[in-house]
């Protein structure tokens, strides 16, 4: 059965999520549409790919994930369907996909399907609609779109390296209130060196270890550790990091190593 994941800014007190649901299954009854998430933060756009980035590997090839993070008509953003690893986009060239992707997309076409003056400020019921049905169903990417060289870029905020420090910020807090850092795996491993460390956040927070799982700690106690998004985590065991620890999105955190 065909996959048609949604990540949007339509949060679910209102009608348009289920609007955009309805106009998919309208076109394709049978697809399995999966909510990835419709919480993200109204045009948030890397919040956005930050929880796309870390969901859309583990679904199947093929899978069309549908993006409807500041969709909304503008005569100068175009609208554009990308293929990336066996997965297929749809969404706004609104510097998304440069947050999403760490290489250069294979393939990618600007939609030119036509307007439905209806929707014409609801651009994510009709265009995006007709495009990821479209794929969902086994079409191609040339038969909605002319192929285009590049996309809009972004650029994240990236840590900041010295030779012992390591400069960090909050990129994302979950559901739980875990605090997770733009501090990859990769760059930490690189910079330690298998030295000791300390994490200094907030006027006086430390941690020196890092942990393998949050009941490695007791109940209450804080901890770090690199969660499934493979980026350095602040969390407490049973607890609310980002409120009991005054941490929010953009604070600082900062990881010293010791010779």
């Amino acid at each position: 059965m065909a996959i048609i994941t949604l990540t949007t800014d339509l949060g679910s007190k209102d009608f348009y999520q289920s609007a955009l649901k309805g106009s998919l299954l309208s076109l394709m009854p049978n697809v399995n549409l999966v909510d990835i998430t419709h919480e993200v933060p109204s045009f948030n756009i890397s919040y956005a790919a930050f929880v796309l980035k870390n969901a859309y590997p583990y679904f199947p090839k093929n899978t069309v994930h549908l993006i409807g993070i500041d969709s909304v008509y503008s005569e100068n953003t175009k609208y554009i369907a990308v293929k990336h690893r066996d997965h297929f986009f749809v969404g706004a060239d609104n510097g998304i996909f440069s947050l999403l992707f760490d290489d250069i997309p294979e393939d990618v076409v600007e939609l030119n399907i036509m307007q439905d003056l209806k929707y014409l400020h609801f651009p994510l019921v009709d265009i995006f609609v007709k495009a990821a049905t479209h794929l969902a169903k086994g079409g191609r990417l040339k038969d909605i779109g002319l192929p285009v060289a590049e996309i809009e870029q972004k650029m994240l905020l990236h840590p900041v390296i010295e030779r012992d420090i390591i400069r960090g910020s909050v990129v994302y807090i979950d559901t739980f209130c875990n605090v997770i850092t733009n501090i990859t795996k990769d760059l930490f491993t690189k910079i330690q060196k298998n030295r000791e460390f300390t994490l200094y956040f907030r006027k006086s927070e430390t941690i020196t270890q890092l942990s393998w799982h949050y009941n490695e700690v007791q109940e209450g106690e804080k901890l770090c550790l690199f969660g499934i998004s493979n980026h350095l985590e602040i969390a407490i065991n049973k607890g609310k990091a980002s409120g009991l620890l005054g941490l929010h999105l953009g604070d600082i955190v900062r990881v010293e190593f010791h010779s």
